[in-house]
């Protein structure tokens, strides 16, 4: 299991992760926690219940990683497709939508995140610095959320738009600044792709 998670019995999966790759994982979730903020009301808000029912922004976020986590639901305005009306209308649903959806999508999305922290936070190094990461199928769905939102956040730093980008970033050598950075994106991809595969039928 080193490197890529396996399936446990009753439907979780296991993987070992060394010091170098628990601190990696730990600090881009929490890097993660940061960019997408404690909500509208902050980490204790006063009235849960007004809380529920508060309603979330109406304009896409500035910065372009928020905006790839939380992206327009009917397309962006500036989208050469139909005609200005047609484009203005977008907006407007784009806006109605985002409204009712985003404060949820954030508070899950900080779920997530925190799931990978506590987890990381919870394991225990052998003698050789590696420790066994067992999740249970709820611990499941969480992480493969996190990894989600941790490689799109990293993509779009490195302005991964499709296939063709991530062939490039192969090959960018080892002096190249972002090259960190296209490690980490790949090896969650790996880790992403193994944890899905854990949990196919």
């Amino acid at each position: 299991m080193p490197g890529h998670f396996e399936p446990t019995p009753g439907g979780g999966a296991a993987v070992s992760l060394d010091e170098v790759e628990i601190s990696i994982i730990r600090s881009l979730a929490v890097q993660l926690l940061e960019l997408v903020g404690p909500g509208p009301g902050g980490d204790a808000p006063a009235d849960p219940l007004a809380e529920l029912f508060a309603d979330g922004p109406t304009e896409p976020p500035a910065d372009p990683v928020l905006h790839r986590l939380f992206p327009d639901a009917y397309g962006s305005p500036a989208d050469p497709v139909g005609t200005p009306e047609e484009a203005a209308e977008r907006t407007a649903r784009s806006s109605e939508f985002r409204r009712f959806t985003e404060n949820d999508l954030r508070a899950r999305k900080r779920e997530d995140a925190l799931a990978v922290v506590r987890a990381l936070d919870g394991l225990a190094l052998d003698g050789e610095g590696v420790a066994v990461l067992r999740l249970a199928p709820d611990d499941c769905r969480c992480w493969l959320g996190a990894l989600n939102d941790l490689r799109l956040a990293i993509g779009t730093r490195l302005d991964i738009t499709d296939e063709d980008d991530t062939d490039l970033l192969y090959r960018l050598p080892d002096e190249d600044p972002r090259k960190p950075m296209v490690m980490a994106y790949l090896w969650l991809g790996g880790l992403q792709e193994t944890l899905v595969t854990t949990l196919l039928p």
